[in-house]
């Protein structure tokens, strides 16, 4: 079982793709350093929610004079309550939590190779829990043309991932493929502009097996049972964004700014709006400072309901794919998000690189039904180091 910010339910686009193309969203292509990294990030919630500590390490090689090759591990330890969809107990406002402790490694690997004014970059990924496996694959290219002023860039990925699932000895199939393409053009020596678009669609079995429902079954004429039924979720999730970035450097003040909005819809009902804001500023010769914000507004999808009871909704035994669609994950409810940090990178000299960074995360629900304790509000702070050669 997944956290919420690293959810399953948050990989559109997937994770692998994000990852792949994460460096050419906002920036002109560059080749990497020849360097090897370590970073420590604990994500903690407030009052016992959940707590993840990740570790992870980097090597990145240049191969001949036009090659490159990444490579990545990761391990994630997570502990700690999340709600299970489970509404308050009566005189309660606070909604059914349960502990979970779960280890997750992973490790990615992409090589890219320069060709003139084009660069294809592949890549490949495992991730292993002990009730979900996935692998994934990525493909991006970027193309540079108008004197390297403007920038082309072009992707695919997918994953194929198995969910073990209680309500039955097995492991169910989740497919995901997602598509991106995008431009980043220089409008002077101090600006540029990036817009992307992105496609995706899921398969298979969406729901996550962790999440319930209840409803109150009447067994005998004006007798009623409250049972909890495991959430239901379609077996196919469609998806789009759109994604704007503005660059402007200011030398007087030896700074740059970095603005950015994405807008997002999917076939669940949920339309999402983010809006980022990020200043870099060199303070000394050695030494940057970048404090960020981002907000983010989203709907609800169609089928969350914080409490059956006062639907006519019936759930089935078990999930299916088909109708009746329900869920009570507040992931899936209308919610703001708010985030707001700062991190710091040291140069200590032409080989070793030190950053560290700490960010708030706070959410808040948006239809006045589901209660406050169902939403998060968690700390993030991480340091690395990275030696070049």
């Amino acid at each position: 079982m997944r956290m919420n910010r690293r959810s399953r339910r948050t990989t559109a686009p997937t994770a692998l793709l994000a990852l792949t193309l994460a460096m050419y969203l906002a920036r002109p292509a560059a080749r990497a350093e020849d360097s090897v990294a370590y970073k420590f990030e604990n994500y903690r919630e407030e009052d016992g929610r959940i707590t993840v500590e990740t570790q992870s390490s980097t090597v990145n090689q240049d191969v001949g004079r036009f090659g490159h090759l990444s490579l990545t591990g990761t391990i994630d330890a997570v502990a700690g309550a999340t709600p299970t969809g489970r509404p308050a107990p009566p005189g309660s406002d606070q909604v059914v939590l349960t502990e979970i402790h779960t280890r997750r490694k992973a490790w990615n690997g992409d090589y890219s190779q320069q060709v003139q004014n084009f660069n294809i970059d592949a890549g490949f990924a495992e991730s292993r829990e002990s009730d979900y496996v996935s692998y994934g694959w990525s493909v991006n290219t970027l193309t540079d043309f108008n004197e390297k002023n403007t920038t082309l860039r072009a992707g695919v990925a997918g994953t194929y991932n198995r969910v073990e699932v209680f309500f039955k000895p097995a492991y169910l199939p989740k497919h995901t493929n997602d598509a991106i393409i995008g431009l980043t053009q220089v409008l002077d020596p101090r600006t540029f502009v990036t817009f992307n678009v992105s496609l995706g669609r899921e398969t298979g079995y969406l729901a996550e097996p962790h999440k319930f429902v209840e409803k109150s079954i009447e067994i005998i004429t004006n007798i009623f049972l409250q049972e909890s039924f495991a959430e239901n979720s379609p077996n196919v999730r469609d998806h789009e964004a759109l994604y704007a970035a503005l660059n402007h450097a200011f030398p007087g003040v030896h700074g740059a700014l970095e603005g950015s909005y994405r807008f997002y819809t999917d076939t669940y009902g949920i339309v999402a709006h983010t809006v980022g804001l990020s200043w870099i500023q060199h303070v000394a010769a050695n030494l940057i400072l970048q404090p960020s914000v981002r907000l983010y507004r989203q709907s609800a999808a169609r089928f969350y309901y914080y409490n059956l009871d006062a639907t006519s909704v019936t759930p089935v035994r078990q999930p299916t794919g088909g109708g009746p669609y329900y869920t009570s994950d507040f992931r899936l409810s209308a919610e703001d998000t708010c985030s707001y940090g700062l991190k710091a990178t040291w140069k200590a000299g032409d080989r070793v690189e030190f950053d560290a960074a700490f960010e708030e995360y706070v959410i808040k629900g948006r239809d006045a039904i589901t209660p406050a304790s169902a939403y998060p509000r968690a700390g993030i702070s991480s340091v690395g180091v990275k030696f070049i050669w």
